[in-house]
């Protein structure tokens, strides 16, 4: 055995005999004992009563956070049932589709190749398809003459034309002058007749006040006839005095047409002033071929807009480029058209305005179309039914030279 074995096992050995009491005590001391014991069984016990302290305070706040759960759910849930409460669900009354729309129509003195384009194209809506020769006020075809002679039905955002013309006439605005919305945003004119910006027109309409905006609407034909001796026209109606505030005041009106009854032959009349350089013409819808070959076109009034309408212009060009009436874009893109769309409701139906004319010194034509009924009715859809017919006269040559201005009479001034 070597030196470091038998000095480990040394080592050894006398470390056992010096423990050896000390674990012998261990186990024989009766005191020792007791003592351990008992501090084992307070240890034992304070564990215990921790515990189900611990435990009696999780209860309580399970209980308490339970509660709180439920307070929440129950405020949540009568939030939701009061949002369900107050929430305005619209609902339609009308149908968008309809058989037999130009049953009754007098078709005789109409131009047959626009007639039946318009017919074409608003296949079963609900609605109603002017055409009008903007350079001499003739109604080229009125499909469901019904309708359009009319009452007439909210203008909803065709409106703001009337105002963006006033606005300009009163020196308010510029197509670029920027208005604020609110915050940072701000818009100017083009952008706004172009995606139909309600809060600009608001605000332009709380500026001119409704003198100024209704003297211009009258102005340009609305709240009276558009039509020179055409049996059954009614004239709309146009407000006294402003609306209520509680009905939105000046700015609905020039938003949306808030208390306005605006017929197509009043909107078709406006826009082909707007075609034609600021002519009024009253409307006339000749019945027979002889009243077609002896037409004489009748000046309403002059309106002085020639120069405002190179600003109001490109506003129209962009809502069927890119703004609200684009989808006229899917079915034609020929010539240029330029226009301006309108939706709104009233009652349980639904109004889809779609005004225009086509930028071109052939076949000139302005076309007015006017849908109502439930939620597939609506502003962009009388655009598409509009590029449906421009694409029904371009496919049978209407956009030719020689096909302008079919009525070479001599216009006649006619007394308002």
């Amino acid at each position: 055995m070597s030196k470091g074995t038998r000095y480990l096992r040394l080592v050894v050995i006398v470390g056992g005999l010096l423990w050896a009491p000390a674990i012998w005590a261990a186990h024989v001391d009766p005191h020792a004992l007791n003592s351990n014991k008992s501090k084992s069984n307070k240890k034992v016990s304070e564990t215990q009563r921790t515990r189900r302290r611990m435990r009696h305070l999780a209860r309580g706040r399970s209980a308490a956070a339970t509660h709180r759960a439920t307070v929440r759910r129950a405020s949540t849930t009568a939030t939701r049932v009061r949002t369900a409460r107050h929430r305005y669900h619209e609902r339609f009354f009308t149908s968008s589709f309809a058989e037999g729309i130009a049953a009754g129509d007098i078709t005789d003195g109409e131009d047959l190749v626009v007639r039946q384009a318009a017919i074409d194209a608003l296949g079963n809506m609900n609605g109603t398809v002017v055409a009008i020769e903007p350079t001499s006020g003739r109604v080229l075809a009125m499909v469901n003459q019904k309708l359009a002679l009319s009452s007439g039905a909210q203008p909803c955002s065709t409106i703001k034309l009337s105002v963006a013309l006033a606005a300009l006439n009163e020196g308010l605005v510029s197509k670029e002058t920027e208005v604020s919305l609110g915050g940072r945003s701000r818009m100017n004119l083009t952008q706004a007749l172009a995606h139909s910006n309600n809060a600009y027109f608001e605000a332009l309409g709380r500026r001119l006040g409704f003198e100024k905006v209704a003297y211009y609407a009258h102005q340009y034909g609305l709240g009276e006839l558009a039509g020179y001796d055409i049996p059954g026209e009614q004239a709309g109606t146009y407000p006294d005095e402003v609306i209520p505030q509680s009905l939105g005041g000046v700015g609905k009106m020039c938003s949306f047409g808030e208390g306005i009854s605006m017929t197509p032959l009043q909107l078709g009349a406006m826009v082909s002033a707007i075609a034609n350089g600021g002519t009024l013409y009253y409307l006339q819808h000749p019945t027979t071929p002889e009243e077609v070959a002896n037409f004489q076109p009748r000046i309403k009034r002059q309106l002085d807009i020639a120069p405002l309408i190179p600003e109001i212009s490109v506003g129209m060009a962009g809502a069927v480029q890119y703004g609200t009436a684009r989808r006229l874009g899917l079915n034609f893109s020929e010539e240029e058209i330029l226009g301006k769309t309108g939706t709104c409701s009233h009652a349980g139906t639904r109004y889809g305005w779609f005004a225009s004319y086509a930028n071109t010194d052939r076949g000139r034509v302005v076309v007015v179309v006017f849908l109502e009924g439930g939620r597939p009715t609506f502003g962009p859809k009388a655009a598409e039914i509009a590029g449906v017919m421009y694409r029904n006269l371009y496919d049978h040559n209407f956009f030719i030279a020689g096909k302008a201005d079919t009525t070479a009479s001599r216009p006649v001034s006619s007394p308002q």
